[in-house]
């Protein structure tokens, strides 16, 4: 036990507050010493500390370890070489890893640096480390390594959840998202670009070997190298990004996989493209993955694929925005046993002949179309007639046009085709059977509001993804490392739904 050291404070004023009903002539009264307790950051102090007290019963530390310890976790040991009767170093705990890892992306915390410091005092890291410590790297390559154990592990959460009714697979928003990537957008370099640093690598590994190697530097002579090394492999693989992707691209040479994208804010920066499937009842992520492409129509296909395989089915109805309902998804989701809702998309056409001068009189609506003649009618009554085809996907594109001396002899050329050198030409789309019935359909109410239910469900798990988790950047370099770190982050997801409704459900069950 300490004695509490206490100091008398002088130097204090001794004089009666502004409000004091003494007259000016009284004598002031003495004011006491204050008496303070000072802090002695000397002392050596021993503490008991009793581990399992370090966290509450109800905390999240401890649902995330005890929901683990119902998965199996078996594919995390396949590579262990650390085993029984043999010399070596334990090998860290995979069920620890893992739940430090959630846990600590629950609170935000993505870095490994900072996750190592972070579990030196947190209660809930020390508790799960048992008061013990765990290396930096060790934290960081256990979440880009094992992604086939990851996925196998994404997989079991979500059956999980189905189990427990939290998936029901009748309703399945699926969006994309741009995810910053680690590369600044001035590592991007065209082919002249490329060249220079193909030369700027060389010329440094030169360098390092006609340095002479003395003992006292031989680990500072390795460190050089292997960061030679890596900067020449990464621009190679820039350079062959930036054939893969053809003229007129550039690659990053720090994160030659990603690519620049247009941004919501209208300009370019290096992203990867998240594609997010969440189901309806209660928000849990089924399937996940990280893509190149700068535009989602492609990628539809692959993430019902990617449900299926997750879930053992696809969903009842798939909500999808504009960018994925092209006549070419509609084709062929129409072949899957899932509805497709989504809006087809406006028609620009009418947009292009107002920047052409077209005044809205003879817009293609003012047209009348001849079936027997196959041909249509201007509002001046002269005609249009059929000229060609051009097949299109899920639709074929008719062209119509007039003579162009009845153009040129016309008193409104100026209004209907001021910049046309022949005669006015209208198309006629002629959509396929599965695309013509999916426009019928989503323009009846029951659908539209179907459709409202996409933002909700879709955004949701995005903003969770980007707010909560702190995924509006990646903190790794490359496909399959960025494709890891998105995958913690959707088991985060859902791992913190699994716990939510498991205190909803604990009060019913003590019942």
């Amino acid at each position: 036990m300490r004695a509490e050291q206490t100091v008398l404070v002088e130097g204090w004023e001794e004089r009666p507050p502004a409000s004091s009903p003494l007259p000016a002539s009284a004598p002031l009264p003495a004011q006491p010493r204050l008496r303070l307790k000072l802090v002695d950051r000397q002392q050596i102090v021993l503490e008991v500390v009793d581990t399992d007290r370090l966290v509450e019963q109800d905390h999240d530390v401890r649902a995330i370890w005890d929901f683990l310890q119902r998965l199996d976790l078996s594919r995390y040991a396949e590579g262990i070489k650390a085993v029984q009767g043999r010399p070596g170093r334990d090998h860290s705990d995979p069920q620890v890893l893992m739940a430090l890892w959630i846990y600590a992306s629950l609170r935000g915390v993505r870095e490994g640096r900072a996750l190592a410091e972070w579990s030196k005092y947190e209660p809930g890291c020390r508790w799960l480390l048992g008061l013990g410590t765990v290396n930096h790297t060790t934290l960081s390559d256990f979440v880009s390594e094992h992604r086939a154990a990851l996925e196998h592990l994404f997989v079991q959460v979500v059956q999980v959840l189905m189990a427990q009714g939290a998936v029901r697979m009748e309703r399945v928003a699926h969006d994309g998202t741009k995810i910053r990537a680690a590369a600044s957008p001035n590592s991007f370099e065209g082919e002249e670009g490329l060249a220079k640093c193909r030369q700027a690598a060389a010329e440094q590994w030169a360098a390092l070997q006609q340095q002479s190697q003395t003992a006292s530097r031989a680990r500072q002579r390795k460190a050089e190298e292997r960061a030679a090394q890596d900067r020449a492999e990464r621009v190679r693989r820039a350079a062959e990004e930036w054939k893969r992707q053809g003229e007129g691209k550039k690659a990053s040479v720090t994160d030659p996989e990603a690519r620049l994208m247009r941004e919501s804010t209208g300009g370019f920066a290096p992203n990867y493209n998240a594609q997010i499937s969440t189901d309806d009842q209660a928000g849990v992520i089924v399937a996940y993955e990280v893509s190149q492409a700068r535009e989602d129509s492609h990628e539809l296909q692959p993430a019902l694929d990617r449900i299926r395989e997750n879930t053992g089915r696809l969903p009842d109805q798939t909500l999808v925005d504009g960018g994925y309902t092209t006549r070419q998804n509609i084709l062929d989701t129409a072949e899957r046993p899932t509805e497709l809702v989504g809006p087809l998309g406006k028609d620009r056409s009418q947009s292009k002949l107002e920047r052409r001068g077209v005044s809205p009189r003879f817009m293609p609506e003012h047209f009348q179309f001849n079936p027997e003649q196959n041909c249509y009618i201007c509002p001046e009554g002269k005609t249009l007639s059929y000229k060609r085809s051009k097949p299109q996907v899920g639709a074929i594109e008719k062209h119509y046009r007039a003579q162009a001396s009845d153009c040129a002899a016309c008193p409104f050329r100026s209004q209907c085709c001021p910049k046309a050198q022949r005669g006015r030409t209208l198309y006629r789309t002629e959509e396929a059977p599965q695309v013509a019935a999916f426009r019928r359909k989503m323009q009846q109410p029951e659908y539209q509001r179907i459709y409202r239910r996409r933002a909700q469900v879709a955004e949701f798990s995005n903003a969770c993804l980007k707010e909560k988790r702190g995924l509006r950047r990646f903190l790794r370099r490359g496909l399959e490392k960025v494709r890891a770190e998105l995958g913690w982050a959707c088991l985060t997801c859902n791992v913190a739904i699994w716990i939510r409704l498991q205190r909803k459900m604990t009060p019913q069950a003590a019942t």
